[in-house]
């Protein structure tokens, strides 16, 4: 079983920079695969950034240039950092966990960006 904590959600003004952490225990966490996905209110969650392996990474394209998804499997630490914040990428933010056919999921943090 792996438990999954996030934090480092709030609110910014366009334009600004946040950081998400997401810490996991159990397991071995350089085994999974790791990602962040949100949910606006009233969409689909969605996913953002994952990685794979160190170097191994993907995102949505709403986010690339923007978003920068790292690991330190040292810490069992996911880190999500976020520039140039638009006022759409306001939503639950969750970290996951995937291996093989298993998904986990952390209990969200919300990010508002707003003047």
């Amino acid at each position: 079983q792996v438990q999954l904590v996030e934090s480092g959600g709030g609110l910014v003004q366009p334009g600004g920079s946040l950081r998400l952490s997401c810490v996991a225990s159990g397991g071995i966490f350089s085994h999974y695969a790791m990602g962040w996905y949100r949910q606006a209110p009233g969409k689909q969650r969605e996913p953002v950034a994952a990685i794979i392996s160190g170097v191994v990474t993907s995102y949505a394209d709403s986010v690339k240039g923007r978003f920068t998804i790292s690991r330190d499997n040292g810490k069992n630490t996911v880190y999500l950092q976020m520039n140039s914040l638009k006022p759409e990428d306001t939503a639950v933010y969750y970290c996951n966990a995937h291996l093989v056919a298993k998904d986990y999921w952390g209990q969200g943090t919300q990010v508002t960006v707003s003047a």
